[in-house]
């Protein structure tokens, strides 16, 4: 049974998920549709790639993924079908997909298959639902449109590293306001070499890592490193982007002695 999952900054206000998944059951009525956010913050396409990023590897292989963030099409970013690792990725190609690949796709198929309505607002209703049926019912990825080489760049930004210290930023605000930041355990690791630290932000700083929320008590901040290997500043039963004044795209420093 085929599998179409959904990403978008849709919300859950308005009527755009739901006719999103009422036109693909219209073509297709035993498709599996599988929600992986709609609540990626407007336009946001570097917190949409985080979500997606940390989603799609669990699914099944021929899974199709229709990224509804950031739709517009225009001469320079186009609606674009990506094969990788079996897997089929619908969206507009404005440095999402180099976002949400650390290598380079098998197929890169710019869409050239016409849409069915005359407005151009609502782009993954009226294109990328066709394009994916098309890949559902086992059709070839290249009758979709034309075959590219290479991908719109888009560059996140990386942490600044020297002998003794790490800067990162916040990358990502979860629903239970944990933070998510650049630092990977590899990159704390190959810098820190054992020492001793202290992670600091704001007027914050924490000097051991943990391995789950409960090694502190309940109100206590911590630092670990999650399930994808990213540095992570919680609080057990705590909001704590909130109640430490940490936004998207914050500095987190380590300094090692």
């Amino acid at each position: 049974m085929p599998i179409i999952t959904l990403t978008s900054d849709w919300g859950q206000k308005d009527h755009y998920a739901g006719a999103v998944k009422g036109a693909i059951l219209s073509r297709m009525p035993d498709v599996t549709i599988v929600d992986i956010s709609h609540e990626i913050p407007p336009f946001e396409i570097e917190q949409a790639a985080f979500v997606l990023k940390n989603a799609w590897p669990d699914f099944p292989k021929g899974t199709i993924h229709i990224i509804g963030v950031n739709t517009e099409e225009s001469d320079k970013f186009g609606h674009t079908v990506i094969e990788k690792d079996g897997h089929y990725f619908i969206g507009t190609d404005n440095g999402i997909f180099s976002l949400l690949f650390d290598q380079k796709p098998e197929k890169i198929i710019e869409l050239t298959i016409t849409q069915d309505s005359n407005s151009f607002t609502f782009s993954t209703h009226d294109r990328f639902v066709k394009a994916a049926i098309h890949l559902a019912q086992g059709q070839k990825i290249e009758a979709l449109g034309s075959l590219r080489d290479k991908l719109i760049e888009k560059i996140l930004l990386r942490p600044v590293v020297d002998d003794n210290m790490i800067k990162g930023h916040v990358i990502y605000i979860d629903r239970y306001e944990n933070i998510i930041t650049n630092i990977s355990s590899s990159l704390f690791r190959e810098i820190g070499k054992n020492r001793k630290f202290s992670i600091i932000f704001r007027t914050y700083s924490i000097g051991k890592l943990s391995q789950s929320y409960t090694d502190v008590a309940p109100g206590e901040i911590l630092a670990l490193f999650d399930s994808a290997g990213m540095l992570e500043i919680a609080m057990n039963q705590g909001n704590a982007a909130g109640l430490l004044g940490l936004d998207y795209k914050d500095m987190i420093r380590i300094e090692f002695s």
